[in-house]
């Protein structure tokens, strides 16, 4: 170890730190306003990531098919859903969000995936393939449960993964992709030479940040959203609509994942399994941060791949067992301090 590697070793923890971040965010995100541990947030980053690595090489990816058979499922469920509550229904919206729009994003994908697309509708057509299952997941899965407790939602995300996973292999097969950097090259700033993929990387995520943050506080249905986070009943008794906060929170997961898998696809080789350990660093980092704080989950992540990258270099064999150790001082310290808050007066003397 001298400083030219410590240096690097920083730039890949940053990286990576950088991914786990928003996928904390987006984990976080979901579990404050739907109550759902988002076990599948990883599986977004690896259809992401693999969607990206087939549109370049001018192949329709498979993840289309997916689109339209959860556009026409999740259709199927509203209009049962809507015939049994009985309660007056948008007919017109259901059918263009979810049959209009998945098929045109279907044959745009036939149409435009053989031809030589610039990079930047190829990320386009990417997150417009994968980004709407999240909220269509939600709305055919989840949404009646709503009212459940979380171990009963946790057990349908998990299911929800295992079944993505499946998917991903019948897709893209066993062999990993890795898709080449946007940006190539590094610009030396004397001490070191930076990637000009981690300054893109990073400058996604602050603006990605920064649009959240205006979303949350300027807008209606980021202050709905985070009436419902605080106050589930009190939001729908001033006419906020929980489902449709969930929704939205979705959707955010799956731009936050798919948006994580197509920058992190040139960093490393990834898998059609590769989104579970993903997505539990993202989850690692969010409970570092207390499973509270948005800016704490973003600061524990970053932290969290740092460590990773040191961890790797020193223990390569442990590395996997030395970074999921740092959530058991976290959640001790967290028992404690639960117990504490709902000791009784008695044992509080």
């Amino acid at each position: 170890m001298n400083g030219t590697m410590a240096l690097i070793l920083a730039q890949d923890g940053l990286t990576t730190g950088i991914i786990y971040a928003l996928l904390s965010l987006s984990i976080l995100l979901v579990f404050l306003v739907t109550r759902i541990l988002w076990v599948p947030a990883g599986e977004f980053v690896t259809f992401g990531a693999l969607t990206m690595g087939v549109l370049q090489r001018h192949e329709v990816p498979a993840t289309v098919w997916l689109l339209a058979a959860l556009g026409g499922a999740t259709l199927a469920r509203e209009g049962v859903r809507a015939w049994r509550s009985g309660r007056r229904t948008n007919w017109w919206l259901m059918a263009v969000s979810y049959a209009v729009l998945p098929t045109a994003v279907v044959g745009a994908a036939i149409v435009l995936a053989p031809m030589d697309l610039p990079i930047f509708a190829q990320v386009l057509l990417t997150l417009a393939i994968t980004v709407p299952m999240a909220p269509m997941i939600y709305r055919s899965a989840f949404l009646d449960l709503a009212g459940s407790p979380v171990l009963i939602l946790l057990f349908v995300a998990v299911a929800v993964h295992y079944l993505l996973t499946g998917l991903g292999l019948v897709f893209f097969g066993p062999d990993g992709m890795r898709t080449p950097p946007f940006i190539p090259g590094r610009l030396d700033i004397g001490v070191t030479r930076i990637s000009w993929h981690l300054i893109l990387v990073i400058g996604v995520a602050l603006a990605l940040t920064g649009s959240l943050f205006a979303f949350f506080e300027r807008t209606f249905w980021g202050k709905s959203m985070r009436a419902v986070a605080l106050n589930r009943r009190g939001a729908r008794l001033v006419g906020v609509k929980p489902e449709a906060a969930g929704t939205i929170a979705f959707g955010i997961a799956g731009l936050i994942g798919c948006l994580s898998g197509i920058l992190i696809a040139p960093v490393t080789g990834i898998y059609y399994d590769s989104g579970f350990l993903i997505g539990l660093r993202g989850f690692v980092g969010a409970v570092l941060g207390g499973l509270a704080s948005f800016p704490a989950a973003i600061a524990g992540s970053i932290f969290l791949g740092l460590f990773e990258s040191y961890a790797s270099f020193f223990a390569s064999a442990y590395k996997e067992a030395i970074v999921f150790s740092l959530l058991v001082p976290i959640l001790i310290w967290r028992s404690v301090i639960e117990r504490r808050r709902h000791a009784l007066p008695d044992d509080a003397e």
